[in-house]
């Protein structure tokens, strides 16, 4: 059978254009399709602006710190359409570097949604392409549980760009996405209130982690409610919100703003007339080489709601590439797979909680290393943050089985342990490693006697 392309990606984020660059950087004839700017959510609404709103909220404690260190600052005053615009510019050249990596690879890119006809063929426009194999890539998005509210939330993709800078703000939600804009905006000026349905934040976390980054969050103004929900939310006459909690609390914000999570994005691909299987939270089924229910067609990224990261849509891609045009030798591992909150402090973690490690080797197999202390840096300031180190380590084999940090530069640190940890590191290599003195990540070397 004639086809008018080997591959068709649907979907131009991270693992679609990975996908489409290095297939066609092998011989293959590849088309994309997407109807958003080019690079998918962590380009456009994610990873990247999120780090650079980071980023600018830092400024807003360490403008306060640097009084410790000799600085007289005045008149120090924010511009939020400065930032808004600012990124905006930095999201359009990566967008146009995305748009060159395709052209120069020989990648044919369509602007348009995709819509599966069949199992060998797509429609995007007036146009249909039938197509040998099929890719989608077609990522997530932000969730808002049905109410007779949900029209007035805000959700994560439009955080960014709003209009005017909220001085009072209200966010849904206890994940990573929720806590992160809680520390962007509270460092930028806002008053936050953070409405968290369970009793504690970020779940999946190790249990200390999770408390500690509370307590800093919470000393530095976040408000958060625990085991509260929103019940109602009306705008006011003069473009505000009155919202009311569960316990009767109420609260007059300029956003509120839904981050409960994300969901895979399906609708409108046509899934169900091509006989592609999708679970019960919308993800699509795929076997261990992304194959999903229809054999010439596959699927990774989030929209397969395994790990949401982009650097796991990266490793997906490769290892797919691999199977179909390669030597058929990789194959996607999913253990210690280092991740980071960016919230301030920020949090990074790598390998399994104390809660797991007690679950699959038994509580008296597992040593505790823990540290917790103020940094070098706050010792000039008035700033009360703390920083937490932690190993978790079985007792049987020394192997560390996980580390986790709440601290600044908690991502960079992390991101070396990762590698040793990948490389089967044990407690005694830590021990015999000298470390970079004075820094909080020699910490990670001098803890000696767990603390159970």
């Amino acid at each position: 059978m004639e086809f008018d392309t080997d591959l068709f990606v649907v979907g131009a984020g991270s693992g679609g254009i990975r996908m489409a660059r290095m297939a066609a950087q092998a011989g293959i004839q590849v088309m994309v399709a997407d109807n958003n700017p080019l690079g998918g959510t962590c380009v456009n609404v994610g990873c990247i602006p999120k780090k650079l709103y980071a980023y600018a909220s830092q400024f807003g404690h360490d403008f306060k710190d640097s009084a410790g260190f000799g600085w007289q600052l005045s008149d120090v005053n924010f511009n939020w359409r400065t930032l808004v615009s600012n990124t905006r510019i930095e999201i359009k050249r990566l967008n146009n570097i995305y748009e060159g990596l395709l052209s120069e690879s020989g990648v044919e890119f369509i602007s348009g949604s995709a819509c599966l006809v069949d199992s060998h063929h797509v429609k995007v426009g007036d146009r249909v392409i039938s197509a040998e194999r099929i890719l989608i890539a077609t990522g997530g998005y932000p969730y808002v549980p049905e109410s007779n509210y949900a029209g007035l939330l805000t959700t994560s993709d439009q955080i960014f760009d709003l209009p005017k800078f909220p001085r009072r703000m209200l966010i849904i939600g206890g994940g990573y996405i929720a806590v992160e804009f809680a520390s962007i905006f509270n460092g930028l000026g806002s008053k936050v209130e953070l409405v968290c349905r369970g009793n504690a934040i970020l779940r999946g976390f190790d249990d200390d982690v999770r408390l500690f980054l509370a307590t800093e969050l919470e000393r530095q103004g976040v408000n958060i409610h625990f085991n509260r929900n929103l019940v109602q939310v009306t705008k006011l006459q003069q473009g505000s919100f009155w919202v009311r909690l569960d316990d009767k609390s109420e609260y007059e914000v300029d956003v509120v703003l839904s981050a409960t999570g994300r969901r895979p994005r399906i609708t409108g691909l046509g899934l169900e007339q091509a006989g592609v299987a999708v679970d019960q939270r919308g993800a699509i089924c795929v076997n261990e080489y992304f194959q999903t229910s229809v054999h010439n067609i596959y699927a990774l990224g989030d929209v397969v709601g395994r790990m949401e990261l982009t650097p796991v849509a990266l490793a997906e891609a490769m290892v797919l590439l691999d199977h179909w045009y390669g030597k058929g030798e990789k194959y996607m591992d999913y253990n210690l797979v280092p991740t980071a909150v960016f919230s301030q402090p920020s949090v990074s973690t790598v390998g399994l909680t104390e809660q797991q490690a007690q679950n699959k080797y038994g509580h008296g197999r597992i040593n505790i290393f823990r540290s917790d202390f103020k940094a070098l840096k706050q010792s000039l300031s008035n700033n009360k943050e703390r920083t937490l180190m932690k190993l978790v380590v079985d007792s049987n084999t020394d192997r560390v089985l996980g580390i986790h940090m709440v601290g600044e530069y908690a991502a960079e640190v992390l991101q070396g342990f990762a590698v040793a940890l990948k490389a089967g590191a044990c407690k005694a290599d830590f021990d015999r490693t000298l470390g970079i003195h004075p820094s909080s990540a020699e910490e990670f070397v001098t803890m000696r006697t767990p603390v159970y």
